[in-house]
């Protein structure tokens, strides 16, 4: 998200790790190349994310997700995409990352 700072965790990261940091620059550049547009991309990495069961790269995702224009509604729909494939409990935790964000009660620091 242009104009957004990264979170401080990543910042310390990249400052420690250089190398890393140019790496991963060059690894986003290129997952970038494609013809989905930015917010089916953005629902992509949100399904990754919630199949790795990442509850930070949920809330990134999600947040980016939705400042491309996904609606909370497609947010929620990849949510029941997964579901059979994570099992309830594990929709219904992700569910309340997702909504973490949409209803605005994201933890802070992330």
């Amino acid at each position: 998200m242009p104009g957004k700072k990264p979170p401080k965790a990543y910042t310390r990261f990249v400052t420690r790790h250089p190398k890393l940091g140019d790496a991963w620059l060059l690894a986003r550049e290129a997952e970038l190349q494609g013809p989905l547009d930015e917010a089916t991309k953005r629902l992509v990495k949100l399904a990754v994310a919630i199949g790795a069961m990442r509850e930070g790269a949920v809330h990134s995702a999600t947040r980016k997700a939705l400042a491309a224009g996904a609606s909370p509604q497609a947010l929620d729909q990849v949510v029941a995409l997964a579901a059979s494939t994570i099992g309830l409990p594990s929709a219904v935790a992700v569910d309340g990352w997702v909504h973490d964000v949409v209803d605005g009660d994201e933890p802070k620091g992330e």
